[in-house]
């Protein structure tokens, strides 16, 4: 399945999003490492533009960031590319295990490493929004709590679609 396949589907297509639990990991984990970069291009793209609050909030870390130079955007990419796919990759456990309670609730039948599969296509839309956000001030506060509730959203919709267990 080709990635622009995988995008759509995983935006509007709840029965689809359920049968990713069948795709490879590897091309799970490709999809998910394709946001992982847009996410750290966007957020290193507001380093390079300015946003060195950081910086800003102590003499000392101003004049090591004087004394490393032009180092600092190599080491501050590879530092923002750990820390958000660390991020990305517990956040869609976190809602991996959410997802097998909620088959469990459901009767459903699946396991981990299947809901897994479909927590991290589910991501899609609350990876977006999370970028979207970094733009809106007013919006930061609440853009954790607003991009979960539309990941819990989508694997429950996901969910519903997973086989029944036999009675």
């Amino acid at each position: 399945m080709k990635f622009h396949q995988l995008f759509k589907a995983s935006l509007h297509e709840p029965k689809k999003l359920a049968a990713f639990r069948m795709l490879s990991i590897g091309k799970v984990i490709q999809y998910i490492f394709v946001f992982i970069f847009l996410y750290t291009g966007v957020s290193f793209l507001q380093f390079v533009l300015g946003d060195h609050t950081l910086f800003q909030s102590s003499p000392e870390l101003a004049e090591i960031g004087e004394t490393i130079g032009f180092l600092i955007y190599p080491i501050a990419f590879v530092l923002q590319l750990v820390i958000i796919t660390s991020y990305l990759f517990i956040r869609i456990s976190i809602f991996a295990i959410i997802g097998v309670l909620l088959l469990k609730l459901l009767r459903r039948r699946g396991e981990f490493r299947f809901m897994w599969r479909t927590a991290a296509i589910a991501a899609t839309l609350p990876i977006l929004l999370t970028m979207a956000f970094e733009f809106v001030p007013a919006m930061q506060s609440y853009s954790l709590w607003l991009a979960s509730l539309v990941h819990l959203l989508f694997v429950w919709r996901a969910a519903v679609y997973y086989p029944k267990l036999p009675r």
